[in-house]
């Protein structure tokens, strides 16, 4: 009798861990471009965006725990202006030829009804890592329409002083070294 009871308990703690397993989502290229916007001497901000990108996202939608790994290449940098972008990935910045790649690893954290509020990470850049916290604005997962598997899109924000990762050209001029960073991301679940 004890048995014939317990059976259905475990039937439930099975079918619950089953649903809340973890999911690897891979970064959707054409629609993630983390865009940025830095100060210009005090006059204006500049505002650009990295057009190539990948990675992936654990997530597990029952708890909200879970993990970002992406890679952004700084020789797709796009301000707007060809002169812009080359002095950019030149020796007097980003030196692509030798820092090809920025990275941010993070864990998801502030997890309310299995939504985080925020990530909380790591952005290496010019060979240089720091700690970096995103705040999550939103995170949705539906079936994606074409493939019939699961779809998370998500907006995330933060910011980073730049000289910070030895980027401070134009410091001497008056510019302001901080950074807004702002991530739209889309992934979409391994098959």
């Amino acid at each position: 009798m004890k048995l014939m009871l317990l059976i259905p308990a475990l039937m439930a703690v099975t079918v619950q861990a089953a649903l809340a397993a973890p999911v690897t989502y891979e970064i959707d290229p054409t629609h993630t471009y983390p865009s940025f916007e830095a100060d210009h001497m005090g006059l204006s901000m500049w505002r650009g965006k990295l057009n190539r990108s990948a990675g992936t996202i654990v997530y597990d939608k029952a708890t909200g725990a879970g993990s970002v790994d992406v890679t952004m290449e700084l020789a797709s940098i796009d301000f707007g202006l060809d002169a812009m972008n080359a002095w950019a990935i030149g020796k007097d910045f980003f030196q692509v030829d030798q820092h090809p790649q920025a990275t941010f690893k993070g864990r998801f954290d502030g997890i309310k009804a299995g939504v985080p509020s925020q990530v909380v990470g790591e952005l290496t850049l010019h060979g240089v890592t720091r700690p970096l916290t995103l705040t999550v604005h939103q995170l949705k997962c539906i079936p994606h329409p074409l493939n019939k598997r699961d779809f998370c899109g998500a907006d995330a924000s933060g910011s980073f002083q730049r000289d910070a990762f030895g980027l401070g050209a134009g410091k001497d001029w008056g510019f302001k070294m901080a950074v807004n960073l702002r991530i739209q991301v889309e992934a979409v679940a391994r098959e």
